[in-house]
Order: C-alpha cells, then structure tokens, then sequence
C-alpha cells in the first residue's frame, strides 16, 4: 500500500475518532441536562402551553399599555392567577363546609337518609339494587356502613391519593403561570430563539411549523379545557340553584369527567338524586338544563376545536386524547401537537412522491 494512501487512511479513522468522540461528549452533555432539568420540565412545558395560548390576548394588552411588554405580562400572570386561585378557594370552601357538616351529623347521629321514593324500585336496571341499598341506608346507616366497609376501604386509598394530586395540580398550574409570566414578559427575545430553533429543525419550513404549533395548542386550549370549563360553570350554577349536597364536590368530579369528554355521565347521578328529592317541577327544569349542559359539548368544539390550524379538526382532536390516555393531561397538547407536525410532514411527503411529480 502506498505511502499516501496509508496516510489518508490513518488521517480517516482519526477524523471518525474524533467525530465520535465530539457525538459521544455531545450526547452525554444532552442527557447530564435532561437529568438536571427533569424535575422542572413540567413546569417549563405548562408554562410555554399558557404563554402561547395566552400569546393573542398579551399582545392586545401591550398594545392598549402603549408596548409596555413587561407590565403587559404581570398583568397577564395576575389575571391568570385571579383566574386559577378564585374558583380553587370557592369549591375549596364548598368541599370543607359539606364535609364539617356531615362530620358533625354522623358524631351527633342525626345523619339521616331519606327512604327512597316508591317508584325508584320500578326504575329499569338499577331500580332493584339502587332501591335495597337506598333502604338500608335509610333504616340503620351504620349497618350500611359496615356493610360496605371493604369496599370503601379499597376506595378511600385512591380517593385520598386523587385529592393530594389535584392539590399538586394546582400548585403546579399555579408555578406555572409565573413561568408564563416570565416568558410574556420577555416575549420577543423568546420568539426569536424559537424562530432559530424551528429554523435549524426544519430548515425552510420552520416557520410554518412554528405557526402550526401554536395555532395547535390554541386549539386544543379553548376546543377540549376551554370548552370542559364552560360546561363546568354552567353544571355548578346548575347544581348550587337546585340545591345539589356537596356542589364543590360535584363540580370537581364533573371538570375532570368533561376533560375526558364523559361530563354526561356524571349529570346522570345528579339528575336521579333531584326527581328523588325535589319537586317534580324542579327536577323537570334540572333534567332540562343538564341536557343543554351536555349539547354545549357538541356546539362549542366544532366552533373552538381546530380553529386557525392548517390540519383536519379530527386528527388535533384524535392526537389530544390519545395523548391525553398516553401521557395525561399534559398529553392532551403534546399528541395534538405531535400528530398535527406528523400530518403536515406526511402531506410533504406525499407532495415530494415520484407518483405526485409525474403527475405535476
């Protein structure tokens, strides 16, 4: 072998060595970074959700502030604050009440349940069991108790666990929107490092892709949460008018049915409960009200869903439950994005086939 040749060779393996070296440092110094960010990267990725779906209404307050970008996002954190703390406080205080009250019933033993109405027991399915398990709990509410202590005791462990993580929930929502804040609050040094980044991702369609995230978690903002909070707000007007036990309690219950877009199911109980006890003109009216609760659902994401992106509302809507079962709530974003970018990709490809060129 030549002497040149030996040469260029040992210059080629040194240059693969060094570029592997350079890969390898690279990569540890990547997941070294991940590791140390991992406790934040919720935070961080719920507070870059609000800035982007708050983003619209920002630049309308700055506007109106005379471009003050700064005082433009403390106002946004405050209101967004206002927003998360108020309602929190007031079904809080719901959820205390009702439980101080049935605390102090069940000591003093004046807890009484009602006996069932005479036509609960012709009730179709559920009359019979609903109708024996109603009666024992009217005649000795101990015994029914006891009665089903192993399953409340298989219950109470998830029950208790569900509370501590909607408390969790809501410091995290609560830390980050100050996250949003700050991102606001610098918001055009932030757009253009995401402008660079999509750019060096995506080359000459960064910005498309860009726009197209955006609009995304807008979309799935205002059509899946958007829509769950309005129902929930005309559901608890529902249930404090008519006089619902536990409203806060309900409401709760019924924010989290309506996120995983089964808000119905839990009207169905309340509805039961008020012909049982309420006068017939009430629970009329009730019924009523629970059946537009439960339509607004089929209205309000057509109109909200998909609005201002560039893809089929079916595949945001598919991608934000499906990542909603996979990762939970912060699933509902990254599917919808994830599938959205994923789609947009695919008709590239499609427009680059040798089959659409030939036909061009």
């Amino acid at each position: 072998m030549p002497v040149e040749q030996r040469v260029e060779n040992t210059n080629y393996v040194n240059r693969a060595l060094e570029a592997s070296i350079y890969i390898g440092l690279a990569i540890l110094l990547v997941v070294a970074c991940l590791l140390i960010l991992r406790p934040f990267v919720p935070l961080l990725a719920w507070g870059i959700i609000i800035a982007v779906a708050v983003y619209p209404g920002f630049r309308k307050l700055q506007v109106a502030l005379g471009g003050r970008q700064v005082l433009a996002g403390v106002l946004c954190t405050l209101i967004l604050l206002t927003v998360v703390i108020l309602p929190t406080l007031l079904l809080a205080e719901s959820l205390v009440q009702g439980i101080q009250v049935a605390t102090a019933h069940l000591k003093q033993g004046t807890l009484i349940v009602p006996p069932p109405p005479a036509a609960v027991g012709n009730w179709p399915i559920i009359g019979a069991p609903l109708n024996r398990v109603w009666s024992l709990a009217s005649n000795d509410l101990s015994q029914a108790v006891r009665s089903f202590a192993p399953q409340i005791k298989e219950v109470l462990p998830g029950v208790l666990s569900a509370s501590a993580g909607i408390g969790l929930t809501v410091l995290q929502l609560l830390l980050s929107i100050l996250v949003a804040g700050i991102l606001l609050a610098n918001a055009q040094a932030a757009y253009l490092l995401t402008c660079s980044l999509f750019s060096r991702v995506f080359g000459v369609k960064g910005s498309e892709f860009q726009q197209l995230m955006g609009a995304t978690i807008r979309s799935v903002t205002f059509g899946i949460l958007g829509v769950a909070v309005i129902q929930s707000v005309f559901a608890a007007l529902g249930f404090l008018v008519v006089g619902l036990p536990a409203a806060g309690l309900w409401t709760v219950i019924f924010v989290c049915a309506a996120v995983l877009q089964a808000g119905t199911l839990v009207l169905i109980p309340a509805v039961i409960y008020v012909f049982a006890f309420a006068s017939s003109t009430k629970a009329v009216v009730f019924l009523v009200w629970c059946i537009i609760v439960g339509l607004m659902d089929n209205i309000l994401k057509p109109l909200l869903l998909g609005r201002g992106v560039t893809v089929p509302v079916a595949v945001v809507f598919l991608g934000a439950i499906g990542g909603f079962v996979a990762m939970g709530i912060l699933g509902l974003f990254v599917g919808a994005i994830v599938l959205s970018v994923a789609y947009r990709l695919f008709l590239a490809w499609l427009d680059r086939s040798p089959a659409t060129n030939r036909e061009a």
